[in-house]
């Protein structure tokens, strides 16, 4: 295992994690897609999507919460990363709002445990390095400002893209 504070970096499917949260890199329907989205849709079954029939989407850079149904987390907190525009669209601010925002909704109930997989990296097409970089600082401001025992996990796709984590994360953290 690769631990630093309350960070972890792991290679995994992010839809068999046992955590209070697991985060749903979404759209902004909320209604399911592809990547993540649509295996965290698959794997917790019909009445995931019932309930977020109810929550009328989300803006980018905003988190709303649901119940986890079939999956081995309680909840699911569904975020919308910004689309890749080469940067100066305001990307940075909007995805650090991602991972702020999901942190916020977890911090709010008492949650231990959340897992991250890479927001926008996929057919968002955020450059994983760069993305990597806002996530793991924002995860450490966010966790550095307040008492909490917030466990965090960022689950990569690849050894590759764990691989860049752990260097960005040993960055920061030397």
């Amino acid at each position: 295992m690769n631990i630093f504070y309350n960070i972890e970096v792991i290679r995994a499917d992010i839809t068999t994690l046992k955590a209070d949260a697991i985060v749903n890199a979404a759209n902004n329907s909320l209604l399911g897609g592809g990547g993540v989205d649509g295996a965290i849709h698959r794997a917790a079954g019909p009445d995931l999507l019932n309930e977020i029939r109810k929550l009328n989407g989300c803006a980018t850079g905003n988190a709303k919460i649901t119940r986890g149904y079939n999956l081995p987390a309680n909840y699911v907190i569904h975020t919308v990363g910004p689309v890749w525009h080469g940067g100066d669209k305001g990307e940075p601010d909007l995805l650090k709002s991602c991972y702020e925002s999901s942190l916020q909704i977890a911090y709010e109930n008492n949650f231990e445990s959340i897992a991250f997989p890479s927001i926008s990296t996929g057919v968002y097409g955020y450059p994983l390095e760069e993305a990597a970089k806002v996530a793991i600082n924002t995860v450490i401001s966010f966790l550095e400002g307040r008492e909490s025992k917030l466990r965090v996990q960022f689950v990569c796709f690849s050894e590759s893209d764990k691989h860049i984590y752990m260097k960005i994360l040993k960055s920061v953290r030397n």
